[in-house]
């Protein structure tokens, strides 16, 4: 583990891949993004421990239609003296995975605050976010409806598109479905970004 490259084909086919895309998992410590690039990398829990700097894996999903699409990951630290580096990690990134810990309801203010700060950075701005919401298994997780509000998810910009996914990390559910709104999103904005080009 660590900071190699390894090219795993876990829940996925063989298929040629065609696209790639840069994706920044962001979040605060301990919400769980490791678990989850690690839960899609090898399609099984991965005992982590806290990132201190960043791990960077290319991993190729199978989406809905058997399309393989190749997403290079970038999970970066979520301990506050690592956080204001996160902006050097979205510089040209296709979309940002955030993070969220459905339990820990004392640091939700927390985490809204680094969402809205990361999405408002101008280069960020239109970037696709998926939030993902883990640790939905436990008994004590927020609804969905209690984290769009406490994360103030309609105050975000409205070139942001964002999709709020319930996931548990540590089994995977969730985790599909929410690439597949990412990667629909990713290309949704590509098509109106070469349709702007067009126009000019």
């Amino acid at each position: 583990m660590g900071n190699g490259l390894s090219e795993q084909t876990p829940i996925l086919s063989g298929l040629p891949s065609f696209q790639s895309f840069h994706i920044v998992i962001l979040g605060l410590d301990s919400a769980g993004k490791t678990t989850v690039l690690y839960r899609l990398q090898f399609n099984e829990f991965v005992n982590t421990v806290p990132t201190k700097g960043f791990n960077t894996e290319k991993i190729k999903v199978t989406l809905g239609n058997s399309k393989t699409v190749t997403f290079h990951f970038w999970d970066v630290g979520g301990q506050e003296k690592l956080r204001p580096l996160w902006k050097s990690y979205t510089r040209c990134t296709d979309g940002i995975v955030f993070v969220v810990d459905s339990v820990d309801v004392e640091r939700m203010e927390e985490a809204k605050t680094e969402l809205h700060k990361i999405t408002r950075i101008s280069e960020n701005q239109g970037v696709p976010v998926l939030i993902i919401a883990n640790k939905q298994d436990l008994r004590n997780s927020l609804s969905l409806s209690e984290i769009e509000k406490m994360l103030a998810m309609s105050e975000l910009s409205s070139s942001t598109p964002w999709h709020l996914q319930p996931t548990c990390a540590i089994i995977g559910d969730g985790l599909k479905e929410g690439l597949e709104k990412l990667h629909d999103m990713i290309i949704k904005r590509r098509k109106m970004l070469r349709q702007q080009k067009k126009k000019r």
